[in-house]
C-alpha cells in the first residue's frame, strides 16, 4: 500500500498522465490492472450504484472506505478514491483521511459540496463558503500520516459560480496544501479548454471522456479518470441479460475460455495449490 502511494507520488512527479479507470468492484480494479493500467479510480457514482443507490449522498463514510479497502486489496497499483465532502467538519475530515489510509487508498479526493453531495454532472449542486472549503483542504493535509498520500480538492462551483468563481476556489484550495486540482462538471471542450487556459498552472485532473487520453495528455492533465468504463460494464451486462431473456442464451459467454480466463485472473490454481498444503 505504500508502495503503491509512492509510485503514484513519483508518477506526478514525471512528465505524462495517469490514466485512472472508473472500478466500484475488486473484480474490476484486477481487470483494469491485467489490461495494463497503472492506476484505477474508485468511483462514488459507482459505488453507490453497486448498492442499487443513486450517487445522492446515501452512502456513509464506512461504507464507502469498506469498498475501498477491497479494491486495495485486491490490486498492487494505486487506487485513487471518492472521499465525498470528507463527511462534515474539518474534524471529520481528518479522520476520514485516516480511514482511507489505513484503507490503502494512494490518493482521495474531497469536495465543496453541500452535503448530502450529489453527482458532479448532476444539477442542483450547491457549494459550501470557500473559507470553510479551506479549513478541510487544511485538516485534510494535517490528517495523513503518510507524506505521499495524495490529496486532491475538488470544486463544483462551476455551475453556480462560473468560471471565475471556480477558479478562486480551486486556487484558494491548492494554497491550502491540495497536491491537485479538480473541477468537476466539465460537459462540453469549451470548458475543457478554459478549464487548461485559466489553471495551466496548477497540476489537475479530469473527470470525463470529451476527449482521448493522449488528447488530455497534451492539454497537460496530471490524472485523468475516465469514466467510459462504468457505462461500459453497464451496457455489457444489460445487453448480456436481454438476450438470456429473449433468445435464453447468452452467445458470448459461451466460450469456455472466458471461465478460464476468469479462474486465472483470480489466482484460482495458485489459492488451490496453497491450500493442498494441508490437506491430506
Amino acid at each position: 500500500m505504500t508502495l503503491a502511494r509512492e509510485r503514484l507520488r513519483a508518477a506526478l512527479g514525471r512528465p505524462g498522465l495517469v490514466v485512472a479507470p472508473f472500478v466500484y468492484n475488486g473484480l474490476q480494479a484486477m481487470i483494469a490492472r491485467k489490461s495494463g493500467f497503472g492506476a484505477v479510480y474508485m468511483t462514488g457514482f459507482g459505488t453507490a450504484a453497486a448498492h442499487g443507490m443513486p450517487d445522492l449522498g446515501l452512502l456513509t463514510m464506512t461504507e464507502m472506505v469498506a469498498n475501498a479497502r477491497w479494491i486495495c486489496r485486491a490490486v498492487d497499483v494505486p487506487v485513487i478514491c471518492d472521499a465525498d465532502t470528507g463527511y462534515g467538519s474539518p474534524l471529520n475530515v481528518i479522520r476520514t483521511v485516516e480511514e482511507f489510509e489505513d484503507a490503502g487508498a494512494a490518493a482521495f479526493h474531497i469536495e465543496d459540496q453541500v452535503w448530502p453531495k450529489r453527482c458532479g454532472f448532476f444539477e442542483g449542486k450547491e457549494v459550501i463558503p470557500r473559507d470553510e472549503m479551506v479549513q478541510k483542504v487544511h485538516a485534510a493535509c494535517d490528517g495523513r500520516s503518510d507524506s505521499n498520500l495524495v490529496i486532491i480538492a475538488r470544486t463544483d462551483a462551476l455551475q453556480a459560480e462560473g468560471w471565475s468563481g471556480a477558479e478562486e476556489r480551486v486556487r484558494s484550495y491548492f494554497e491550502a496544501g491540495a497536491d491537485l486540482i479538480f473541477v468537476d462538471g466539465i460537459r462540453t471542450i469549451t470548458d475543457l479548454d478554459e478549464y487548461c487556459h485559466r489553471l495551466s498552472d496548477l497540476p489537475r485532473l479530469y473527470n470525463g471522456q470529451l476527449c482521448s487520453t493522449h488528447e488530455i495528455e497534451s492539454r497537460g492533465f496530471k490524472i485523468m479518470i475516465h469514466t467510459g468504463t462504468l457505462a461500459a460494464a453497464y451496457r455489457a451486462l444489460r445487453d448480456a441479460m436481454s438476450e438470456l431473456r429473449d433468445q435464453g442464451r447468452i452467445r458470448a459467454a459461451e466460450d469456455p475460455s472466458l471461465f478460464a480466463e476468469l479462474l486465472d485472473l483470480l489466482e484460482v490454481p495458485e489459492a488451490l495449490e496453497r491450500g493442498s498444503r494441508y490437506t491430506g
